[in-house]
């Protein structure tokens, strides 16, 4: 038996300009942030032919072509398992949809645990990148690179993504005393919505292949934010990364108007009234998790948990998809 867990991410700023439509004319810039909360997959080999596949469904099938779930689908195919004996469970600390990268992570620890099996090594770089392969290049989502780069390296992470397509990776350079100040007042509240990014990235992606000009400013606006929030992190200039999380925010919701809605506006500005410096909401947006930098934690969960959010403690992850087992 494998197993596998792969890191869920938070976003620190540069969301969106990671989707090839943007990246390919303009080039992206993004922070992530790997957290100890994990998508986990297992393989073990059966004795009856076929695959065995457990995640919210159930699937058995000896016909690769006939699995329904399209990122195991894809993947099995990709690394040359057309006819194995094959168990395949998935579990996750978070459910998916709720905006901190949760298809990323099972597709990297898939290919971990496929290439384990095979007894393959492999670089986090080359992960992600095969990662980024199914997902937009053989299933032709609509999504951006961070969610694969962010589980496969782990850590606070800055991603370049160039013109050409390839990406550079490099650590946030943040001092122990910043990074235990991130994990200790950074606070991650569940507003009990859950949506498909493909859907709200999809819109964004049609605008900047179009070139609109809202669109295009929208996200050269979030790059220069993200390299200021790189400069205050790297500065510990903590008060500074919080009014940037709010123009981040004020600035996210004109891209869709799906983007937010009348409950987490009201979270959101209850949260800034009750302990809160700055906030926003993390992923492609219409629902998942509220994030804020708190000045007053204890006043902070009290009031949010008064309101009916549920919070998830977290602390950072540095080791990136890896083999458990």
């Amino acid at each position: 038996m494998i197993i596998t867990r792969s890191p869920l991410r938070i976003t620190f700023g540069g969301g969106g300009t990671d989707l090839r439509s943007y990246y390919e004319q303009h080039g992206g810039f993004l922070i992530a942030g790997a957290i100890d909360k994990y998508v986990y997959i297992t393989l073990h080999r059966v004795f009856p032919p076929g695959y065995i596949i457990k995640y919210s469904q159930m699937e058995r099938t000896e016909d690769i072509n006939k699995i329904k779930h399209p990122i195991v689908r894809e993947s099995l195919k990709l690394l040359g398992f057309e006819k194995e004996y094959l168990e395949l469970t998935s579990m996750a600390d978070i459910p998916s949809g709720t905006g901190l990268g949760s298809s990323g992570s099972f597709t990297t620890a898939l290919l971990k645990g496929l290439h384990s099996y095979h007894k393959h090594l492999i670089h986090p770089k080359e992960l992600a990148e095969q990662a980024c392969k199914v997902e937009i290049d053989l299933l032709k989502e609509p999504i951006g690179k961070q969610d694969q780069y962010a589980a496969s390296y782990g850590g606070l992470t800055c991603f370049e993504f160039e013109k050409n397509g390839s990406v550079k990776a490099y650590p946030l350079n943040v001092s122990k005393e910043t990074l235990y100040d991130l994990e200790d007042n950074l606070l991650l509240f569940f507003t009990g919505y859950s949506r498909s990014a493909s859907s709200i990235l999809k819109e964004q992606d049609d605008k900047s292949r179009e070139s609109d000009p809202d669109m295009v400013k929208n996200l050269h606006f979030v790059k220069k934010l993200a390299l200021e929030s790189k400069a205050a992190l790297e500065a510990a200039n903590m008060p500074r990364y919080a009014e940037i999380m709010n123009e981040h925010w004020d600035n996210k919701k004109h891209r869709s108007r799906a983007m937010s809605n009348k409950n987490i506006d009201d979270w959101y500005s209850l949260g800034l009234k009750n302990g809160a410096l700055g906030g926003k909401l993390i992923g492609a947006g219409g629902g998942g998790f509220l994030m804020f930098y708190a000045k007053d934690t204890a006043k902070l969960r009290n009031t949010m948990r008064g309101a009916g959010l549920e919070e998830v403690r977290f602390r950072f992850d540095f080791e990136g998809t890896k083999v458990v087992i």
